[in-house]
């Protein structure tokens, strides 16, 4: 679904909208399923190397992580760089799945990867150091530019990627204003043209964090067992429009707010507080060609593991609050029905982006 597809929210007094309908992908999807620790590990010959990977990657020409037949995917990319680098096919396994459009700032997957001598076929190597791995793999991927080896470690032979992650933590970017959007911007965030109010969006997230049935925010085609999620941290928060380049009048009333002019813009570098934000949407004679920034707001959802397409189907209630359509009552109601079809529309795929998978790698 995309913002131009996206249908109107009804008032709370009307009955919900039923979501577009969503294939059932069983290859691809935004969210992970449910891990089990039960996974029996591959067997593995001597002389095979298991290594964790984390990638990067935009996932706007990608559809989705996992391989699939006649499709552009990450990790079918990732895999012929591997196959360049060692000469022989390999498997690669992701920690999490991604649709089509969504970007990840870390995914994580395992390779096992055997040394071969090339001068000597049949000569088994000593492993590559996961130095080696990160810059070889890159070397064969930097054609494209969209995707990106960021870290390399070795692993027992039993670690798995999907299984033994403890912890997945998804973003998600919306850009509220009516201008139209960045061409910087264009399949990176949720442009969403209506003002958001913030603090209803705030009091919303309350009602979803934490341990419940989260069958109003699963998708068709849902593999999961069980519909039963913790969702350990969700919340909005405003942020600096990224990319953020201060103007004149920016760089002016942050010299003015700072009692010693030698501290700079420092302050700003972890994020601007509301007060501030709100100063750099307001200025209304920017200039010829210069111009008016978006208001921009990041969802944060963290837990073990997701449902599919729940952090979009969430991220649609959100935005409804957000705009007068939702109240939290009716967020409230809608989780409590435990039916999709009591939900908003889903989140467009653009403005999701999978931010960091956690491991217990201590020992290791």
């Amino acid at each position: 679904m995309t913002e131009s597809t996206e249908r109107s929210i009804g008032t709370p007094s009307e009955s919900p909208q039923r979501p577009s309908k969503i294939a059932k992908i069983e290859s691809c999807s935004d969210e992970e399923v449910e891990p089990s620790d039960s996974a029996q590990p591959m067997s593995h010959k001597p002389g095979i190397q298991r290594y964790l990977v984390a990638i990067e990657y935009i996932g706007t020409r990608f559809s989705g992580s996992q391989q699939q037949p006649n499709c552009r995917t990450a990790v079918g990319v990732l895999e012929e760089a591997f196959l360049k680098f060692v000469g022989q096919p390999v498997s690669i396994f992701c920690s999490s799945r991604t649709d089509a459009g969504v970007h990840a700032l870390s995914n994580v997957c395992h390779v096992d990867v055997e040394r071969i001598s090339k001068r000597k076929p049949g000569e088994v190597l000593p492993p590559h150091e996961p130095a080696v791995v990160r810059r070889a793999v890159n070397h064969f991927l930097q054609v494209e530019g969209d995707i990106m080896v960021t870290d390399v470690r070795c692993v027992p032979a039993d670690f798995h990627a999907r299984y033994k992650a403890r912890e997945r933590t998804y973003f998600y970017r919306l850009l509220s204003g009516s201008e139209p959007l960045s061409t910087f911007e264009k399949d990176r965030a949720w442009h969403v043209p209506e003002v958001l109010d913030v603090c209803a969006m705030q009091e919303a997230c309350k009602v979803l964090v934490g341990h419940h049935d989260f069958s109003s925010f699963r998708a068709a085609g849902c593999q999961a067992n069980s519909p039963i999620r913790t969702l350990d941290e969700f919340n909005v928060t405003e942020v600096v429009p990224s990319p953020y380049f201060p103007s004149i009048a920016d760089r002016r009333e942050e010299d003015l707010g700072n009692e010693d002019p030698r501290i700079g813009s420092d302050k700003s570098e972890a994020g601007l507080t509301g007060e501030r934000v709100e100063s750099t949407t307001k200025l209304t004679d920017l200039g010829f060609g210069i111009r008016k920034k978006h208001r921009c707001f990041v969802v944060t959802a963290r837990a073990r593991s997701f449902l599919y397409h729940q952090v979009r189907l969430l991220v649609g209630v959100l935005k409804a609050v957000g705009t007068g359509d939702l109240t939290t009552s009716d967020v409230k109601r809608i989780l409590d029905a435990k039916d999709v079809t009591k939900a908003s529309p889903m989140a467009p795929a653009c403005g999701l982006y999978l931010g960091h998978v956690r491991y217990d790698l201590s020992g290791l």
